[in-house]
């Protein structure tokens, strides 16, 4: 005899696929990109003004999403039924009471949930929340179908084994850059395009009164010699298409003595790399790397390949930067918040033509010249 599960059950093992899988989703796209959470995370500490938690940014970047990871699995697989919709209810909960607050405070515009990856308001995170509480709650009213798919034993090596992969790949994704790059700077971007976007078109109105009748007219253009029988009153603006706004914003290029080399650098038809360091006072600054740094530098000049460096770093971090790294390539300054959108890492390489982004490094995968020769120059 077949027996088929009721539409009861059914339901509930949707809800438990739902709950899962979000969580799931949620913990990937941040485990993608831990650092860029720790950023997200250090803004929601510098809203509530609480300095002390600023250097548990990064180390809770890297538990949070694994936890969330795990629960996810926990609630895909059945598995320890109180714990698991206690865990999601207490999660659930705790965030929906955060974003409400966010979006009430304005204190912080987008919630991270989602990373870079959806891009969420802090009310829009707030109402994915509340549905959220919905979903678990009707898993736990019907708790008494609530059935795992494994054996204990075998429940556990899954979890287990989530856990450990889970938490490899945010180890992976911070030291060697995100699996999945969702930023406005990922490979294949043509900078120079994305910073342009597109104005709104607009349609003007005026309103003229007429000098011997006293009657207001609005028009959509002045009259000819409008001033002999008209006198101007107000005008207003109405947008008839909305624009786009630029993908990239705020970058700019710009040397020692203050000029502007953003266009330039764009433009430049050959390949360029670019060292992004975010600070110097937080750069790797260990003697391997810098010596590394200055052979692929001098290389590439050498070979007419341009190799320059972008810092948000002034005075005397930059000062002793130099100092220390005895840098052959020239610095420039650019916005700290840009280049930590550019790459998550300090120093991070980037590779560009014409303004297109080739490709990108951490420094702990910082190729050799040769292997970039091989690869692009072919020179």
């Amino acid at each position: 005899m077949i027996v088929t599960p009721s539409r009861r059950e059914m339901g509930l093992k949707l809800y438990r696929i739902m709950a899962g899988g979000l969580f799931i989703y949620s913990g990937f796209v941040k485990a993608d990109d831990p650092l860029g959470f720790s950023y997200k995370l250090g803004e929601y500490f510098e809203s509530f003004h609480w300095q002390w938690a600023m250097p548990l940014s990064l180390p809770l970047a890297c538990v949070i999403p694994v936890f969330e990871m795990v629960v996810g699995i926990m609630a895909l697989i059945g598995a320890r039924k109180k714990l698991t919709l206690w865990l999601l209810f207490l999660i659930t909960l705790f965030f929906a009471c955060l974003t409400l607050y966010t979006a009430l405070t304005g204190k912080v515009t987008e919630c991270g949930c989602f990373g870079d990856a959806v891009p969420m308001t802090s009310w829009q995170s707030f109402y994915k929340n509340v549905a959220l509480l919905y979903v678990i709650g009707m898993i736990a009213v019907f708790h008494k179908h609530y059935a795992t798919v494994f054996r204990r034993m075998m429940e556990n090596a899954v979890i287990i084994l989530g856990l450990v992969v889970s938490s490899w790949f945010a180890w992976h994704c911070y030291n060697y850059l995100p699996f999945m790059d969702f930023r406005p700077y990922k490979i294949g971007t043509d900078i120079k395009h994305d910073m342009q976007g597109i104005p709104d078109v607009q349609t003007f109105y005026y309103t003229l009164k007429d000098k011997k009748t006293g009657e207001t007219k609005e028009f959509d253009k002045f009259p000819d010699n409008y001033q002999a029988t008209w006198d101007y009153v107000s005008s207003r603006t109405v947008v008839t298409k909305k624009g786009v706004e630029p993908k990239i914003k705020d970058f700019n290029i710009i040397s020692p003595d203050g000029n502007d080399l953003t266009d330039s650098v764009l433009s430049y038809p050959d390949y360029t790399i670019l060292m992004l360091c975010s600070t110097f006072d937080k750069t790797n600054k260990a003697p391997e790397l810098l010596s590394k740094i200055n052979t692929l530098a001098t290389e590439c000049m050498k070979n007419k390949v341009k190799f320059i460096c972008l810092s948000g770093s002034v005075d005397k971090d930059l000062a002793d930067f130099k100092q220390l790294s005895h840098a052959v390539y020239p610095i420039y300054t650019t916005d700290e918040t840009v280049l930590r959108t550019m790459i998550r890492a300090n120093p991070g390489f980037m590779l560009i033509k014409a303004g297109i982004v080739i490709d990108m490094w951490h420094y702990h995968a910082l190729p050799d010249y040769k292997s970039l020769n091989e690869k692009y120059f072919h020179r």
